[in-house]
């Protein structure tokens, strides 16, 4: 059967062409137009085509958001290749394995990250071609030398050519944080994408057009840059902040320069945002969508976001798999009444998705009990590549198994209840730390928490919790114990508190579970598992 689809790289030539002036991208003082972008883009992909790359290969890119990172993501999808982002922050080893594992042809990388493109090319024969942004060494091609070589091949061409592709040709490896083992690649589709980017459209920031502008406070390897696909099917401005740390004050300032309508965050980039002076000096009149995803937000930070901003926070929940294209909770469903929103959700399932509760056995729950959250529809990935084992566990019964435990209520309003990883066991029942962790967030010098099982001689495991307090603020461990006394069974109360200046944060901005643990090692607070017993973590106590 023919399953020819439209190559992704169309939607910046088809935006191209009808908006050739109209700007496409800013970044610090410069500006490019949607016409400068495909020029640029094309000419990317004439130079490597005439080096060999093209259908199926593999194209690593090691740097942080700019012009040509945005542009290796269309020149890819024009070839046909496939992209292969990293998080810029990954240690040249993990950029190595990325590498040797997604069979990469060709490097492009900051000249800043030097030693992670010579670590690249040493673990994997493949990697052919490495091309520098920025000054080149020996061995390397320069970016903008590529650049100005293939607009010569173009000149005179209407457009290049995308490459032809069906709906399951891969066209981006996500990888997965690999919060356990290695990580994952999971591959992206043209056809999967061509739903998501119009799912992006329906559900999250309905009415986009080439009037709106986005601003990308994340990095763009990961879900800023599937919500960047939409905004240029529609022909909406990109701004790129131009410093390398995130700057509450700029972040701001961007959205009254540039009359920001969209963004794409995470809860706790939101909340930063949200707490910063700078929200009560600027003109944020034209945001009309805040998108945040990959985490919980807590309802005290949902409601200090929508007395900031107002009705324009928007909630999803989705995975890397399924290319963030699970549930949403549109805007219009966020209120500071806590009677006029469903509390804790995060929203309903998504335009042609499916979500289903399943127990072990793969049985399909009824409403008000959790289980496994599954998921099925057009923007489930095609799978991990080269990896069939966890293809096996993952992709069972036509369903996409998350790893997230969850219920769904009457009105098929999702639940998340936790991380089947953060899971832990005392005394042989079940915790789910998110629950503490809503309950300590109410604490007024509470800014943030994290609760996870620890090892225990008496109960197996037991909680921990890691506070950060609000500046200026104090609260004592037992205060905080206390809250939960006549909340939670005494089971899922932590036994212990930790009082630290900061959660450590992926390059996302999330806190996994698995680096507080690392950090909590680390500092001598826990003891490594295998230590003497009598070494331990003590079964009760509070400290401070």
């Amino acid at each position: 059967m023919n399953s020819r689809v439209m190559n992704l790289g169309r939607l910046l030539s088809d935006t191209a062409r009808r908006l050739p002036e109209h700007t496409a991208l800013v970044w610090g003082d410069r500006r490019w137009t949607w016409g400068q972008t495909a020029a640029r883009v094309d000419a990317l992909v004439a130079a490597l085509r005439d080096r060999g790359l093209g259908k199926g290969d593999a194209i690593l890119v090691q740097a942080k958001n700019s012009n040509q990172m945005f542009e290796s993501l269309w020149a890819a999808f024009t070839l046909g290749a496939i992209w292969v982002p990293t998080n810029y922050r990954l240690t040249p080893p993990e950029v190595a394995y990325l590498a040797s594992s997604s069979g990469a042809k060709a490097m492009i990388c900051d000249d800043a990250f030097a030693q992670h493109a010579d670590t690249a090319r040493a673990a994997s024969a493949a990697l052919e071609h490495r091309i520098a942004i920025g000054t080149p060494r020996n061995g390397e091609l320069a970016y903008e030398d590529l650049i100005d070589a293939g607009s010569g091949a173009v000149v005179g061409a209407a457009e290049v050519d995308p490459a032809e592709v069906d709906r399951d040709d891969p066209c981006w490896f996500f990888y997965t944080s690999g919060t356990t083992g290695r990580p994952k690649a999971a591959v992206l589709t043209h056809g999967q994408l061509a739903f998501v980017t119009n799912n992006h459209l329906a559900d999250l920031m309905p009415g986009t057009t080439e009037e709106d502008a986005s601003l990308v406070v994340a990095p763009l390897s990961h879900g800023a840059g599937v919500h960047v696909l939409s905004q240029v099917a529609r022909g909406a401005r990109s701004v790129l902040p131009s410093g390398e740390r995130f700057d509450e004050a700029e972040i701001w300032r961007l959205v009254e320069a540039e009359r920001i309508t969209n963004m794409f965050t995470v809860p706790t980039i939101l909340t930063r945002m949200v707490r910063h002076p700078a929200v009560d000096r600027v003109d944020h009149s034209s945001l009309r969508y805040v998108i945040y995803a990959g985490a919980p937000m807590y309802r005290a930070d949902q409601k200090q976001a929508l007395e900031k901003l107002g009705k324009v926070i928007v909630q999803y929940y989705g995975l890397g798999e399924v290319t963030g294209n699970i549930t949403v909770l549109p805007r219009e469903l966020h209120s500071l009444d806590d009677d006029a929103m469903p509390i804790g959700s995060c929203g309903y399932a998504r335009t042609g998705m499916e979500i289903a509760i399943k127990d072990a056995t793969g049985k399909r729950l009824p409403a008000g009990e959790q289980g496994e959250i599954c998921v099925r529809g057009p923007a489930v990935f095609a799978g991990y590549h080269d990896n069939p084992e966890a293809n096996a566990k993952a992709l069972k019964d036509g369903w996409f198994h998350t790893g997230d435990l969850g219920r769904l209520d009457a009105q098929g309003f999702l639940y998340i209840t936790g991380r089947a990883s953060d899971m832990y066991i005392s005394g042989g029942s079940n915790v789910y730390p998110r629950e503490a962790e809503e309950l300590l967030l109410a604490h007024p010098a509470v800014a943030e928490v994290a609760v996870l099982g620890v090892p225990d001689p008496e109960w197996g495991e037991t909680g921990v919790a890691v506070v950060v307090l609000q500046q200026g603020q104090a609260a004592t461990a037992e205060e905080l114990l206390a809250l939960l006394k006549d909340k939670l069974a005494r089971y899922k109360q932590p036994r212990r508190v930790f009082f630290w200046d900061e959660l450590p944060k992926s390059g996302y901005g999330k806190v996994p579970k698995h680096l507080i643990r690392k950090e909590l090692y680390a500092r001598g607070d826990l003891i490594q598992p295998g230590a003497p017993l009598q070494e331990r973590l003590p079964a009760a106590s509070a400290d401070n």
